[in-house]
C-alpha cells in the first residue's frame, strides 16, 4: 500500500501530538506511534513507564496492541516520534515484523515533521517471522 504525503504527514503528527500523555517519569524520554490499518483507521500509543523497568511498555507496542483488541492486523505504516529522532526498539520492531515484514516506519520529531523514511526489513534484518518455523 503506498501512501502519499498527506497520509505520511498525518501520521507524524499524531504521533507527535500523542506524546505529551507518555508516562515517563524516569527516562524522560516521551514517545508517541501512531499506526496505519489498511483499513484507513489511525491508532495512537505512548510509552508507559514502570518502577520496575520491564513492566513498562513502548508506545509502538501499545499502539499495536490497541489495534489487534479492536480486530486490527493488517499495518502497512507507523510513524514514530521521540525527542531524537530515534527509532523503534528491538522488541517493538519484533512485534511490528508479526504482522507487515514490508512496513513502512516514518521517523519524526517533536514537531511532528518526517526526519527519515525506512521499512521494518531494513530495521530488523533476519527478523523471526511468522510461518517461518514448524511448529508440532
Amino acid at each position: 500500500m503506498a501512501l502519499d504525503q498527506a497520509t505520511k504527514k498525518e501520521l507524524c503528527k499524531q504521533a507527535a501530538a500523542v506524546r505529551k500523555f507518555a508516562y515517563a517519569p524516569y527516562s524522560k524520554f516521551p514517545v508517541g506511534a501512531a499506526l496505519l490499518t489498511s483499513t484507513g483507521k489511525i491508532y495512537t500509543g505512548v510509552n508507559v513507564e514502570n518502577i520496575s523497568y520491564p513492566n513498562g511498555i513502548c508506545a509502538e507496542r501499545t499502539a499495536v496492541f490497541k489495534a489487534v483488541s479492536e480486530g486490527e492486523k493488517s499495518f502497512p505504516a507507523i510513524a514514530v516520534v521521540t525527542p531524537n529522532g530515534g527509532t523503534p526498539c528491538g522488541a517493538c520492531r519484533q512485534v511490528l515484523a508479526e504482522f507487515n515484514w514490508e512496513m513502512l516506519i516514518l521517523i519524526g520529531n517533536p514537531e511532528g515533521e518526517i526526519l527519515r523514511e525506512t521499512t521494518l526489513a531494513d530495521l530488523l534484518p533476519e527478523a523471526f517471522e511468522p510461518g517461518q518455523y514448524q511448529l508440532s
